[in-house]
């Protein structure tokens, strides 16, 4: 490739950068929600190009961390296989009341509430821990960041195995699975940046990584179905004690192969040239023409070695095509930029992020609630432990399953449609898992359940996706980590849930699914009118801005032509 092509290739990767509206790579990676709310971190470790790095090396990062994230990045949403094994193994049974005993209950009210607070207070803090997260991963770098993650990995696989001998002194058991919740972020996170070790394939590497996310609840499944081929001799302290050998391994892993500082973004990359291509004032104090010219001849050879790499790192693909097919999408979704440039307060203020985060906040608490009260909920509506039980197993299969397969498709729906659309179908999905969630009959669970499983990744990924396009990516970390946030201290609710659940309806959990129902068709239907009305007002807006612009380039041809045509015959 001739000089002036790589110089083409790099400019137009900068206008790449400059237009495009959804990379998130081609800005200034931050991973701190809080942003300016705190004092500004600083920064030790200078982000490494990945080319300096061989393939083979980071191709064995990534499959590490897919690896690892599997085991370890969002195991405590396998509750609902896991909670089984406790009340088999009498976990807060001594919560349950005479009378409960002597009726021989599966599980009783205190225990179960004691219980499902094992899961709230891990599914507030996954959500809360976004804000430390951010913060030790932008100064620090994502090593220290998940060797944090290892630290809590094993305090809480260690408070697991030792819980029920600690039982006398202390319950182990809320900070033990509140340890494992804390871990999961710090190294989930900190794999984030591996999408830049290949940017032509980030979005695979992404996909990858939140598959892995999903799918590693399902280690809690596979332990429940070792638990009971071995009619329960293959305990929860035989199994964390085993599972501690997964911090370990990340720890190993991180001292010996994956990288101690985030690799560059596309954004970087394309400054870490320009910068190359800056003009040395320097160069005039060399008296020496020979040394002058050896130095620029050198410095040239540097820089024509970089867009070289870099290009090649990048692609051949167009950057120009990326950063039309970019503004597509971005006009496509309908509410791009309605809040870019505002400041934080301003944009939470206004009712595109107060609905969106009454939404949040709402649909996430049905979602944990489910999955801690899953075998609960059916076995009460259907009148039958037995086919409770085969729910919740098939529950279990198909929550990390439903994660893995609707990926692919998720990126279809959020790249393809408008943002109202997906809105509209959150909304949709979400009534129609309701309804079918409180039909008491075998058939209504599964399709509740499948429906579920799908719709689960669609809501946190649409959640964040809006997030980006309607506020942008300057305080995308400020604004979003702040929706999620409360959405998480939110959670803290379900035990108000099961109060009503158990001492108000007696046990059914119909009028308590039938209000959240409701209550999330309500604000749903809120949230899709305010955000179509003004889609509709900014695509008025763009459409008259085009016939603008079109309108003032006519008249400047027009200008120049009759300029030109001046005092001819």
């Amino acid at each position: 490739m001739a000089m002036f092509e790589r110089r083409g290739s790099i400019e137009s990767f900068d206008r790449w950068r400059a237009q495009s509206p959804t990379g998130s790579e081609r800005r200034k990676l931050s991973f701190n929600p809080v942003g300016e709310w705190t004092p500004p971190a600083e920064q030790i470790a200078i982000p490494i190009p990945a080319f300096e790095v061989s393939k083979t090396k980071r191709i064995a990062q990534v499959a590490i961390a897919v690896v690892y994230c599997l085991l370890a990045a969002g195991i405590v949403f396998g509750f609902a296989a896991i909670k089984p094994v406790l009340i088999a193994e009498g976990v807060y049974k001594e919560q349950c009341t005479d009378q409960e005993l002597e009726d021989g209950v599966w599980v009783c009210y205190g225990q179960e509430v004691r219980l499902n607070l094992m899961f709230t207070v891990a599914a507030v803090s996954t959500n809360v821990c976004a804000l430390p997260v951010g913060t030790i991963l932008d100064r620090f770098g994502p090593r220290v960041a998940s060797i944090v993650g290892v630290v809590f990995l094993f305090m809480g696989a260690l408070f697991m195995a030792f819980a029920a001998d600690l039982a006398q002194y202390m319950d182990a058991y809320i900070p033990g699975y509140l340890f494992l919740a804390l871990g999961g972020p710090f190294v989930f996170i900190s794999s984030f940046q591996l999408s830049n070790t290949f940017p032509r394939h980030s979005g695979l590497i992404l996909a990858l990584l939140t598959g892995a996310f999903d799918t590693s609840s399902a280690v809690f499944l596979e332990y429940r179905l070792i638990f009971q081929s071995t009619n329960g001799t293959f305990n929860t302290k035989k199994f964390f004690l085993i599972y501690l050998i997964v911090p370990v391994f990340i720890l190993v892993a991180q001292l010996l192969i994956m990288p101690s500082i985030s690799y560059k973004t596309v954004g970087e990359l394309v400054q870490q040239v320009e910068d190359q291509e800056s003009v040395h004032t320097s160069d005039d104090e060399i008296s020496d023409d020979e040394q002058r010219l050896w130095i620029q001849n050198r410095r040239h050879d540097h820089r024509e070695s970089m867009v070289s790499e870099v290009t090649s790192l990048l692609g051949s693909k167009s950057a120009d095509g990326q950063a039309k097919e970019d503004e597509q999408k971005a006009q496509r979704s309908g509410v791009f930029g309605a809040l870019h440039g505002k400041t934080v307060l301003q944009q939470i203020a206004s009712p595109w992020w107060i609905l969106i985060t009454i939404f949040t906040v709402v649909q996430m608490l049905r979602i944990n609630y489910s999955v801690a009260t899953v075998r609960t909920q059916w076995t009460e509506m259907l009148g039958s432990y037995e086919k409770g039980v085969k729910i919740n197993e098939f529950f279990d299969v198909a929550l990390p399953l439903g994660g893995v397969i609707s990926v692919p498709f998720i990126g279809l729906v959020l790249d393809h449609t408008s943002t109202p659309f997906v809105l509209g179908l959150l909304v949709s999905m979400a009534t129609t898992i309701g309804v079918f969630g409180v039909i008491p009959e075998m058939w209504s669970a599964y399709v509740s359940i499948v429906l579920f499983v799908v719709y689960r990744p669609l809501y946190y990924t649409a959640v964040s996706d809006y997030s980006a396009k309607v506020f942008g990516f300057e305080t995308f970390g400020k604004v979003y980590g702040l929706i999620i946030c409360l959405a998480g201290v939110f959670n803290f609710t379900q035990a108000g849930l099961d109060a009503l659940t158990h001492q108000v309806f007696g046990n059914d959990p119909t009028p308590v699914n039938i209000i959240l129902l409701v209550t999330a068709l309500v604000v749903g239907i809120v949230l899709v009118g305010y955000v179509t009305r003004k889609s509709m007002t900014l695509q008025e807006d763009f459409v008259r801005e085009q016939a603008d612009e079109a309108r003032e380039r006519l008249m400047q041809v027009n200008r120049r032509h009759r300029h030109e045509n001046y005092g001819t015959s």
